[in-house]
């Protein structure tokens, strides 16, 4: 129990509780401000950004090794995790309000942004993890691209064309008419391919700057660690 507790894992599942409530907080007090529903409408954007943290810490908590469960599990995944870099396209809301200062909006809308975008990539290298027993680092690497580029499309898919991750169920023949037609007919679409390249370029380069940021600084300790048991032992 000691050990679960001073892992680093347990220490980021308690930032992102803290920062959500702290999200949540700032959504509250601009209710009682302003009287007005404007970013409550991010609770909920939030909340989706949590399911795929949720699915790949299930994966790993429970150490599900089953094939066919765990494509299952990833399949639901991918339908989710749009949602955690989707709340960076709230900046589209920002705008000079009379009730509220723009810039506590600002805030507001960052806060919610980088909370789920945290909680999406935690989960995008949990999947890595797992998957990383099934295949070499290089095919790992394409397919965790191929993944972001695939949730900056389901980005533009929410945002653009207001398709929801439970519209596969709900309306599975539209939505699939809708990504058709932009694959057969590309250059009729050029915004869409605009919005996913530009878009999941970015993801790219913040994800794999996420990552090896994390991992340097893992291996810097090493060496301290190292060290300093050899002189414990001395």
């Amino acid at each position: 129990m000691k050990s679960f507790v001073e892992s680093s894992r347990f220490k980021i599942n308690i930032l992102l509780i803290l920062m959500t409530l702290f999200c949540f907080s700032l959504s509250a007090f601009r209710y009682y401000i302003s009287d007005t529903k404007v970013f409550l409408f991010l609770n909920w954007n939030l909340f989706l950004a949590w399911i795929p943290l949720l699915l790949s810490s299930f994966i790993l908590a429970f150490n599900i090794k089953s094939k066919i469960s765990l494509i299952f599990i990833i399949i639901v995944w991918i339908l989710f995790f749009p949602n955690s870099p989707y709340i960076l396209t709230d900046l589209f809301h920002l705008r000079a309000r009379n009730e509220m200062p723009v810039w506590y909006d600002l805030i507001v809308i960052l806060s919610y942004a980088w909370t789920g975008l945290i909680c999406g990539f935690i989960s995008l290298k949990d999947i890595e993890k797992r998957l990383s027993d099934y295949g070499n680092r290089n095919i790992i690497n394409g397919v965790i691209v191929f993944f972001l580029f695939m949730s900056s499309f389901g980005v533009y898919l929410g945002r653009f064309l207001r398709w929801n991750s439970w519209d596969v169920l709900n309306n599975p023949f539209g939505l699939f008419s809708d990504i058709v037609l932009r694959i057969i007919y590309p250059m009729e679409y050029t915004k869409t391919w605009g919005v996913t390249v530009l878009m999941g370029l970015m993801l790219n380069f913040m994800y794999f700057t996420f990552k090896w940021a994390g991992a340097n600084d893992e291996k810097e300790l090493q060496p301290e660690n190292k060290s300093f048991n050899g002189l414990e032992q001395f």
